[in-house]
């Protein structure tokens, strides 16, 4: 059972990690994690790892969406090394995105982030969300595999 400070402080790391990521803050983002800054995005079989890739993926996703948010967030602090999030991811597609023009539409998506801890640094984010009901809605269902 973790103690009670460790419970907040990792809940604190969490609140930098998701405003940073909001603000396009990626050296406060960056220092959130414990060493190299690991993100798998789990529906697309993506790992982004080390600095260089989790920025490129960030900017990335940032281009294309620029106002990307997340809302209605709620943690869940496991005894072990494990925060579990869940919240509404949403932003609206107004710049390029797989090589195609924005299409100006918004999408709202439930995800799932699981968390790894060592201490209060975390050592990888984990993503589950629903692609398909991201593409539809942003009206990009050309990329998917017919």
């Amino acid at each position: 059972m973790i103690s009670d400070e460790l419970r907040e402080r990792r809940l604190a790391t969490l609140d930098v990690h998701f405003r940073s990521e909001v603000d396009h803050d990626w050296d406060a983002c960056l220092a959130t994690f414990a060493g190299t800054p690991r993100y798998e995005i789990v529906p697309l079989g993506q790992v982004h790892e080390g600095d260089d890739e989790v920025l490129a993926y960030h900017r990335a996703q940032r281009q294309a969406f620029p106002d990307q948010r997340h809302e209605n967030a709620r943690f869940h602090v496991a005894d072990d090394d494990t925060v579990i999030a869940e919240f509404d991811l949403i932003g609206t597609n107004t710049g390029e995105f797989v090589g195609g023009a924005p299409t100006g539409q918004a999408f709202r998506v439930p995800t799932i982030a699981v968390f790894s801890f060592d201490g209060d640094k975390i050592t990888n984010e984990r993503v589950y969300l629903d692609v398909l009901s991201l593409l539809t809605q942003i009206g990009r269902t050309d990329l998917l595999p017919t």
